[in-house]
């Protein structure tokens, strides 16, 4: 049995990922070893585009989140814990004070 790079990559990590990642960081979203990976590049099988950069192998981020299903950054209309930013509330975008909410 091989060794992974780590713990399978959650779904909250996965979201916060750079424009693309390295071999071990797709591999451990696919739950599987980087040798597992290396070998499923060199036999064009890997489930998703990997571009050679210098001698490093990156994987743009879209395709790896398309690749595993993941369409779509989630919203968060309240902030989350540490945010800094004011929430988005849609009904203070035009009601005043002085009017009734009814």
């Amino acid at each position: 049995m091989s060794a992974r790079s780590g713990p399978p990559l959650g779904f909250a990590e996965a979201l916060n990922l750079p424009l693309s990642v390295d071999l071990r960081t797709a591999a451990r979203a696919f739950g599987i070893c980087p040798a597992t990976a290396y070998k499923l590049i060199r036999l064009g099988a890997f489930p998703c585009p990997v571009l050679r950069v210098g001698g490093r192998y990156r994987i743009p981020t879209a395709y790896l989140l398309h690749t595993l299903g993941i369409e779509e950054r989630p919203v968060y209309a309240v902030p989350l814990e540490g945010d800094t930013a004011p929430a988005f509330r849609p009904h203070d975008t035009h009601a005043h004070a002085s009017e009734d909410p009814a």
